[in-house]
């Protein structure tokens, strides 16, 4: 879906994707093949053809514009708006009349994101841009190079004549279109490096197993937050300058073997190169040292910031900050180590060449043999290595950070190349065999000898566990604390996979069904501490498992739920009822009204089955009978998991 007013700009960027036509008498799409100023269409003869995206956006919003047509042209006659501007101003006015209209009927095709990286590089022409952006640098170096040869060949022969300074004119003046290109293909490659990394990560932080977040606290998860960040802006900014040096160092040499000194000179070039990199390992174990020290101290800052108000009530103010002290000097010495290494590379590398490249340039220069020209050119050879490594260093230190950045976001990177998500689960639960409704018809979930572990214990904590529920059940699945009922409902619901057994919905498995299908048939309210209210309104709490945004009937019926529920005073006091934004940021709900919207939540989801953990526990008795009451008479399938 998409809003009327963007549907030109969707067009433009949407290929490959598919468009219902409407009105049809029987189901049509266009493909759309490319975007740009012009559309690459599939047409019927199975050939590519480029059209104007106005006619296709006229053709997909037809049945929507037409009702409107009649009475803007009237408008545009009766205001006397002459014909070449008609077209823009009929436009304008739709957009307008349309702006909170949305236009269904667009699938734009992509590789899943469970796809490799390079598979996606791939798909979004990343190598092919890589190669533009190396081509224009080189062109430019090149043009670069001969440009200083022409003045520079003049001035030591003495021939500076007119010729020479209009080529030298024309290669400087043509170097400004060609950094203006490698300019602009940097920022395109920037873009679409940062794009895609971005939504790779975000699909591996959606696909993380519950337990891979569950046993790390806010710290760790703030500090990975931080370092996915700094993956994106250090490695874009050390890779372009690793590629700049790179093509510099690879003409360097070259141009000091034509210089005074002979290939002895391009070898001590590369024998530098060599020790810059010993020096880049050395930067890189220290700066490892100190981005472990730094996000142990993240992470203990975040819990100490998290957890105050149980530190003020069973802490004593004097054992509040025992450790930061000796935390804070450790971490000192190791960024002050970390910055003389960095120095020591920054620094020394690049005015080090200078010195080693003069005294390389000695012997000839003594000796006397060697032609101005010669002496020239090795100077220029020199200079060129000098600016090469001065990047390279600088390039070094960038990508350190990013590549030790890649290593704390591994579980993301891990995550992004499963096409499901690996289930973690927790507790202990011994279930009789299969128990509920009899009847022919087959049992809407049923599971068979469900197994499952921690990953990091060796004995199951759930082993031979059966349900089957039917149509109509009612169901109370009661036991202690630390029983494995939550763990139990996870499996049943599909959000951790068992190690063995067999679980069905309507006779299909999981796998069968996908994700979305599964959660379409079986439902849940978490448990409380698992369960959240998102920063936004009530509405979108509430409908946060259906369609957004949502029709009248939507919200109709959230508002009909919620006063079944006993939250029709709250809907009543919020001055915006259910667009009120609540959240951290919003209006602060009860422990009681929090439990109730997540029960909400799960009702309006209209699936098969709805597993309703704990739900029941932060209300009072009264509240407790009426939405006890609603869940019965909603839900057509219900399974309560409570304390005896």
């Amino acid at each position: 879906m998409t809003p009327y007013p963007e549907v030109e700009w969707l067009v433009r960027g949407a290929g490959p994707a598919l468009l219902r036509i409407p009105d049809t008498s029987e189901p049509r799409f266009l493909a759309l093949l490319g975007s740009g100023r012009k559309v690459a269409v599939l047409g019927p003869d199975r050939k590519v053809h480029q059209v104007q995206p106005s006619i296709v956006c006229t053709v997909w919003c037809r049945d929507i514009e037409a009702p409107r047509l009649a009475a803007v042209d009237h408008m545009l006659d009766t205001a006397g708006v002459p014909p070449r501007r008609r077209r823009r101003a009929r436009a304008a006015i739709l957009r307008e009349q349309l702006s909170a209209t949305w236009i269904e009927g667009c699938w734009r095709l992509r590789l899943s994101r469970g796809a490799s990286l390079w598979r996606q590089a791939r798909t979004e022409c990343l190598p092919y841009r890589l190669l533009a952006l190396v081509g224009m640098y080189t062109v430019q170096y090149l043009l670069w190079l001969l440009a200083w040869w022409v003045i520079g060949r003049g001035a030591l022969q003495g021939r500076f004549d007119t010729g020479s300074l209009l080529a030298w004119t024309l290669l400087l003046l043509t170097l400004i279109p060609c950094r203006l290109l490698a300019t602009w293909w940097q920022g395109r490659l920037a873009i679409s490096v940062g794009g895609l990394l971005k939504q790779w990560l975000l699909s591996g932080a959606l696909r993380l197993d519950l337990e891979e977040t569950r046993h790390q606290g806010a710290g760790q998860l703030l500090g990975r937050v931080i370092e996915s960040d700094v993956v994106e802006s250090l490695a874009l900014s050390g890779g372009l300058l690793g590629l700049v040096a790179s093509i510099e160092l690879l003409m360097a040499p070259v141009i000091l073997s034509a210089g005074a000194g002979g290939w002895g000179h391009a070898l001590l070039l590369l024998g530098w190169v060599g020790g810059t990199g010993l020096l880049g390992g050395r930067y890189f174990r220290s700066r490892q040292r100190w981005t472990a020290a730094r996000l142990e101290m993240t992470h203990d800052l975040v819990e100490g910031m998290v957890g105050h108000r149980t530190r003020l009530a069973q802490e004593a103010p004097e054992h509040w900050h025992d450790g930061e002290e000796q935390a804070i000097e450790r971490y000192l010495a190791l960024a002050r180590a970390m910055d003389r290494r960095a120095a020591l590379l920054l620094a020394l590398v690049p005015r080090g060449w200078c010195v080693l490249g003069l005294l390389g340039l000695a012997p000839a220069f003594v000796s006397g043999p060697s032609t101005p020209v010669a002496l020239a050119v090795g100077l220029g050879g020199t200079l060129l290595a000098y600016r090469a490594l001065h990047k390279l260093a600088a390039g070094i230190v960038h990508l350190t950070g990013a590549v030790l950045a890649w290593q704390h976001i591994a579980p993301l990177v891990t995550a992004a190349t499963h096409a499901e998500a690996s289930s973690t689960p927790a507790s202990a639960l011994a279930l009789t065999p299969p128990v509920g409704g009899g009847g022919d018809e087959p049992p809407l979930l049923e599971a068979h000898e469900l197994v499952f572990r921690y990953r990091e214990r060796g004995a199951p904590v759930l082993q031979g566990n059966s349900l089957r529920i039917h149509a109509g059940d009612r169901l109370l699945l009661a036991g202690p604390s630390g029983g494995g009922k939550s763990t139990f409902a996870s499996l049943l619901t599909g959000l951790r996979l068992p190690e063995s057994g067999l679980l069905l919905s309507r006779g299909l498995d999981l796998l069968t069904l996908g994700a979305d299908g599964w959660r379409q048939r079986v439902v849940t309210a978490p448990q409380f501490h698992e369960n959240h209210v998102l920063t936004g309104t009530f509405a979108f709490n509430l409908l946060l498992g259906r369609r957004w945004p949502p029709q009248p009937a939507d919200l109709e019926e959230a508002e009909a739920v919620c006063r079944e529920l006993g939250l029709g005073d709250l809907l009543d006091r919020m001055p915006a009822g259910l667009w009120q934004t609540v959240g951290e940021t919003g209006w602060q709900l009860s422990h009681g009204e929090r439990s109730r919207l997540y029960m909400a939540r799960a009702l309006l989801q209209h699936a098969d089955v709805v597993i309703l953990d704990e739900s029941f526990a932060a209300l009072d008795p009264e509240n407790l009978q009426r939405a006890l009451h609603c869940a019965l008479t909603r839900a057509s399938t219900l399974l309560v998991i409570a304390h005896p």
